[in-house]
C-alpha cells in the first residue's frame, strides 16, 4: 500500500475557491483504479493533514499525474497554499484491532 501525507496551511483569501477545487478532487480521486480510501484532519493551529492511501505504486502515480489533478497542484501552488509538504510512503506493515476478516 502507498499512503501520501499531504500535510499544508491554507491562505485565508481564497476559501471559497478552494472548496470549490476541492470537492472535484475528492470526487475524482474517489475515481482512480487502486484508490483505497483518504481522510483529512485540521489542528487546532491550522495545519492540515491529509492521508491518502492507494493499492500500489501505480495507482499512486495515476492519481498524481492525472491532468485535472496536475492543474488543481498548480491552482494550489499559486493561489491556495500558503505553504504544504508531500510524502509519499510505502507500508511496511499494518496492523488492525479487531481484525478485520
Amino acid at each position: 500500500m502507498i499512503v501520501t501525507v499531504f500535510r499544508s496551511r491554507l491562505r485565508t483569501d481564497s476559501a471559497d475557491e478552494y472548496q470549490t477545487v476541492a470537492a472535484r478532487m475528492n470526487e475524482l480521486v474517489r475515481s482512480m483504479p487502486g484508490y483505497l480510501s483518504h481522510k483529512t484532519f485540521t489542528a487546532d493551529d491550522g495545519e492540515r493533514v491529509t492521508l491518502v492511501e492507494f493499492v500500489d505504486e501505480s495507482g499512486h502515480r495515476g492519481w498524481s499525474t492525472h491532468p485535472e489533478h496536475v492543474q488543481a497542484k498548480d491552482r494550489g501552488r499559486a493561489s491556495f497554499y500558503a505553504e504544504y509538504r508531500v510524502q509519499v510512503c510505502n507500508v511496511i506493515r499494518e496492523v488492525r484491532f479487531p481484525e478485520v476478516g
